[in-house]
C-alpha cells in the first residue's frame, strides 16, 4: 500500500509539474492572440491552444483529476468554436480565458490526490462560467463532437510549434528537486574552502622548504668554519688554545648530516606531493564546481513567465495599452539570483506602468502611438556580469519633481537641491522616501521601492543605474553577476585586522605619499591623473582604533579606490596585500544586516574575514566626511519623548478595534471616530498628527472629510491616509483631487504596509 501511496505522489509531482508547464504556454498563446490581428496567425495560435488543452485534459484523465480534466474539456469547446469561427475573438472573450486559465493554475499550484470541496466549488463555477458562454456563442453540434474526444490519452509531453512558452523534453534533459541541486552546489562550494586550504598548507610546506634551505646553507658555512677551527687545533697539539674543544660540536654536527639529509628529502617529497595534490584538487573542484553552477543556471526568460500576464493586467486596470517586448532573455543566470530578483522587477514593471506610460489620449495628443512599449532586454557584458534594461517609451522623469521632493524630505536644504544637474537629481530616486508620485497606493508613491531595489541589488553584488529623457521615456540599467557562488576580492590589512573588498568595485590600488594629501574644506583628498577624491581612513569609517602610524608617517602609504555610482572615493590602509578568490559565507539570521559588513569568509589559514559591503562603506564615508554621527536612542535624563497620535476613522467596529490596535502596538496614540463628521468634530478639539480613515461610511465618507480637512487652514497639512475596498482608478484619482496622502486598498492590506506608510507621512 506505501509502495503505491508513494507511485502516485510521485506521479502527482510529474503531472503538476508538466500541466503548469502546459499552463504558462496557454497564457503565453492568449497573450501573443491578444496581439496579433492576423487571421492565419490567429488561427495557428488557436491550434495550439487547442492541443495544449487537449493534451493537459489527457494528463489529468491518467491521474484521475476529473475536475481539471472538466475545465479543460470546456477549455476544448471554446476553442473549437474559435477554430471553426463559430465565436469571434474579442476583448470579453480573451478576459473570460484569461480569468478561467488564473483558476486553472492555482488548482495545480496546490494538487493533492483527492480534491478538497473548496477546489471542486473553483471547478464547478468555473467549468459552468465557461458552459454558460458556450451556450451563448457555439452551435450544439461544435460542443458535442468534442465532447466524445479522448479523455484518457496518456500524459506524453508534446512540443507544439508556436506555443513559445512551453519547455521540450529530450534525452538530454532530466527534471532534479531544487533541493538536491541547492545541496550539490553547497558541497561543491565548500570543497573551495578545502582547495583554498589545500593552496594554503602547500604554501606552507614551500616557506619551511624554503627556511630550510637558507638554515642549511647557514648550517654549511658554520661547518666549515669548525672544521677549519680543528685543524688550527691539530696543528696547535690537539686542543686550542683558547676557549673550548669544538670537537665535540663538531661530532654533533657530522652526526646530524644523514639527518639533515633525510628531513631535506622527506621535505621535498612532501612539498611534491602536496603541490599535486592541490593542482589535483583545483582541477576537480573547479570543474565540479562549474557543473554544479550549470546546473542551476535557469534562462533569463523563467523568471519573466508571468510578466506578459502582469503588465496586461496592470495596464488594463490603469486603463493603458501596453506591449511587452523581450530580448536576450535565453542567457542564464543563477537560480537563486533569478530568486532575489523577482521583486525589484516586478517594482520596475509597475514603475514603467503607473508612473511612465501614459494614457492612449494622452499619447495622441503629444504625437506618440496609443500603444506604449515597456521592453526588457538582457545581454552579457564584460567578464561574469550580465546587464538588465529596464525601459519604457512613456513620459520619463521631470528632475524638477525629484529636486522638490528631495527638498520636501529634508535631504538636501532647497538651495542645495535646486542646484542639481538634471543627472545628479535623477540618481536621488533611489534614496528612500523620494517620489514624485503625488499620492501612496498599493502600486508606487511611497518612495521606497526604488531604494529597496538597489539595495537587493548591490547586495548581490551587482549596480543600478538609470537614464530620463523627456517625452521619450525611461531605461534602468541593471549589472548583474551570473552567479553567487565565488568571488574575486583583494585582501587588505587594518593594524591586526584584515577585510575582503569585492574586487569589482576597485578601481585601483594607490600608492602615495604623505605630502600628496591635500585638505579642501576640511576633507582630506587626493589628486588622481588632475582629478581630485576624497580620501578616507578606512579604520575611521568603521570606528575601529587604529594603532597604526599612518597619520605620522613619511613613507608610503596604501589606499583602495572605490567607484560606485556617481562616487569615487579613496580608503587607506596599512597594506593591501592581495588578489584571491572569494567564498561568501552569509552572517546568518542573527545578524542579517550588520552595516558595512556584507558577509564573511575563511581564508586557507582557517581565519575568518570579513567581506565589506561596497555600497554601505561609501555612504559611511560620506556621513563620515560630512561630521555626521548616530543620534543616542533616548533622550538624556529619562525624559519621555510623547507618543504621536493617530486619529482612526472607520464604521465598521471589526476594522477600527482592528486598525486601532496595529497603531497602538506600533507605539501611537489612539483615538477612534465612527465616520467623517464624527472626525471632523474630534479634530477640531483635539491635536493629531495623522488621520487613518475608511472611504464607504454613512453621514459623511473619507473623501468628504477629506476635502473638509484641506479646507481647513489649521489642518491643511494633516496627513491623511485612506484605507478602502474601492480600487477603482477613478477612486484612486479623486482621492488625489481630495487631496490625500495615501490610498491604500484593503484587498492588499498589510500592517507594516501602513505603518510603513504612516512613519513616512508623520
Amino acid at each position: 500500500m506505501k509502495q503505491n501511496d508513494d507511485f502516485q505522489k510521485k506521479l502527482l509531482a510529474t503531472f503538476q509539474v508538466e500541466s503548469l508547464e502546459r499552463v504558462r504556454s496557454v497564457i503565453d498563446g492568449l497573450l501573443r492572440l491578444e496581439k496579433n490581428a492576423d487571421p492565419t496567425e490567429q488561427g495557428d495560435i488557436v491550434e495550439s491552444l487547442f492541443r495544449q488543452v487537449h493534451s493537459l485534459k489527457g494528463a489529468a484523465g491518467a491521474v484521475s483529476n476529473h475536475d481539471i480534466e472538466r475545465i479543460c474539456r470546456s477549455f476544448e469547446n471554446i476553442f473549437a468554436s474559435l477554430k471553426k469561427g463559430h465565436t469571434r475573438i474579442t476583448p470579453d472573450v480573451l478576459d473570460l480565458l484569461h480569468r478561467a486559465v488564473g483558476q486553472l493554475e492555482h488548482l495545480l499550484s496546490d494538487i493533492t490526490s483527492a480534491s478538497s470541496p473548496g477546489e471542486r466549488g473553483i471547478a464547478d463555477a468555473l467549468t459552468a462560467e465557461l458552459e454558460r458562454f458556450l451556450a451563448g456563442g457555439v452551435a450544439p453540434s461544435a460542443g458535442s463532437s468534442l465532447q466524445s474526444a479522448d479523455a484518457a490519452s496518456p500524459p506524453v509531453p508534446q512540443s507544439i510549434p508556436g506555443t513559445g512558452g512551453e519547455a521540450s523534453l529530450h534525452s538530454e534533459t532530466v527534471r532534479i528537486a531544487v533541493t538536491k541541486l541547492d545541496s550539490l552546489m553547497l558541497q561543491a562550494e565548500e570543497l573551495v574552502s578545502t582547495k583554498l586550504s589545500a593552496a594554503q598548507r602547500t604554501a606552507d610546506l614551500q616557506t619551511m622548504a624554503q627556511d630550510f634551505a637558507v638554515w642549511k646553507k647557514t648550517w654549511r658555512k658554520v661547518y666549515d668554519d669548525v672544521r677549519a677551527l680543528r685543524r688550527t687545533a691539530e696543528k696547535n697539539g690537539g686542543s686550542p688554545r683558547q676557549g673550548r674543544d669544538p670537537r665535540g660540536f663538531l661530532e654533533f654536527m657530522e652526526s646530524s648530516s644523514p639527518f639533515l639529509g633525510d628531513f631535506e628529502h622527506r621535505l621535498a617529497a612532501a612539498t611534491k606531493t602536496s603541490l599535486r595534490d592541490q593542482r589535483s584538487l583545483t582541477f576537480m573542484v573547479e570543474n565540479l564546481l562549474d557543473d554544479a553552477k550549470k546546473a542551476i543556471m535557469f534562462p533569463f526568460s523563467s523568471l519573466l513567465e508571468t510578466f506578459p500576464r502582469l503588465v496586461r493586467d496592470l495596464a488594463r486596470d490603469q486603463r493603458k495599452d501596453i506591449d511587452l517586448r523581450m530580448q536576450g532573455t535565453g542567457i542564464e543566470i543563477d537560480r537563486r539570483i533569478l530568486e532575489a530578483m523577482k521583486d525589484p522587477l516586478i517594482h520596475l514593471m509597475r514603475n514603467c506602468v503607473d508612473h511612465g506610460i501614459e494614457p492612449a489620449g494622452e499619447r495622441e495628443r503629444k504625437g506618440k502611438p496609443a500603444r506604449g512599449t515597456v521592453t526588457v532586454s538582457v545581454s552579457h557584458k564584460n567578464g561574469n556580469k550580465i546587464e538588465v534594461g529596464i525601459s519604457d517609451d512613456g513620459a520619463g522623469i521631470d528632475p524638477k519633481l525629484i529636486r522638490m521632493a528631495v527638498a520636501k524630505q529634508g535631504i538636501l536644504a532647497e538651495s542645495q537641491a535646486s542646484a542639481l544637474s538634471d543627472e545628479e537629481a535623477l540618481s536621488f530616486i533611489f534614496q528612500s522616501g523620494v517620489s514624485t508620485s503625488p499620492m501612496i497606493t498599493d502600486l508606487s508613491g511611497r518612495g521606497l521601492g526604488l531604494a529597496i531595489v538597489r539595495e537587493r541589488i548591490e547586495n548581490l553584488g551587482g549596480q543600478v543605474s538609470v537614464e530620463s529623457l523627456p517625452m521619450r521615456g525611461t531605461t534602468f540599467h541593471l549589472i548583474l553577476p551570473l552567479t553567487l557562488a565565488t568571488f574575486r576580492g583583494i585582501l587588505v590589512r587594518l593594524d591586526e585586522h584584515l577585510f575582503i573588498v569585492p574586487a569589482a568595485n576597485i578601481e585601483r590600488v594607490i600608492g602615495f605619499r604623505k605630502e600628496d594629501v591635500r585638505t579642501v574644506e576640511n576633507r582630506e583628498t587626493l589628486s588622481l591623473n588632475g582629478e581630485v577624491v576624497s580620501l578616507v581612513r578606512l579604520g575611521d569609517v568603521l570606528g575601529l582604533r587604529e594603532r597604526s602610524h599612518d597619520r605620522d608617517s613619511t613613507g608610503s602609504l596604501q589606499a583602495f579606490l572605490l567607484n560606485t555610482v556617481n562616487r569615487r572615493i579613496a580608503f587607506m590602509v596599512d597594506t593591501v596585500m592581495q588578489e584571491q578568490e572569494v567564498l561568501v559565507k552569509t552572517l546568518g539570521p542573527q545578524l542579517a544586516r550588520v552595516r558595512n559588513i556584507a558577509g564573511a569568509t575563511i581564508l586557507g589559514s582557517g581565519r575568518v574575514v570579513p567581506i565589506l559591503n561596497v555600497t554601505d562603506l561609501v555612504k559611511s564615508a560620506l556621513r563620515f566626511s560630512a561630521g555626521e554621527h548616530p543620534q543616542p536612542a533616548s533622550r538624556e535624563g529619562g525624559e519621555t519623548v510623547p507618543r504621536q497620535s493617530v486619529l482612526v476613522v472607520e464604521d465598521s467596529i471589526t476594522a477600527r478595534t482592528l486598525l486601532g490596535s496595529i497603531m497602538e502596538s506600533a507605539g501611537y496614540s489612539v483615538t477612534t471616530a465612527v465616520d467623517g463628521i464624527d472626525a471632523l468634530t474630534k479634530l477640531r478639539t483635539g491635536e493629531f498628527d495623522i488621520v487613518v480613515s475608511d472611504v464607504d461610511m454613512p453621514r459623511m465618507n473619507g473623501f468628504d472629510l477629506t476635502a473638509g480637512i484641506r479646507a481647513d487652514k489649521r489642518l491643511t497639512d494633516l496627513p491623511v491616509v485612506l484605507v478602502t475596498a474601492l480600487e477603482s482608478r477613478e477612486d484612486r484619482e479623486r482621492g488625489v483631487d481630495v487631496g490625500a496622502n495615501a490610498y491604500i486598498v484593503k484587498s492588499s492590506f498589510d500592517q507594516s504596509n501602513l505603518l510603513e506608510v504612516v512613519k513616512r507621512l508623520i
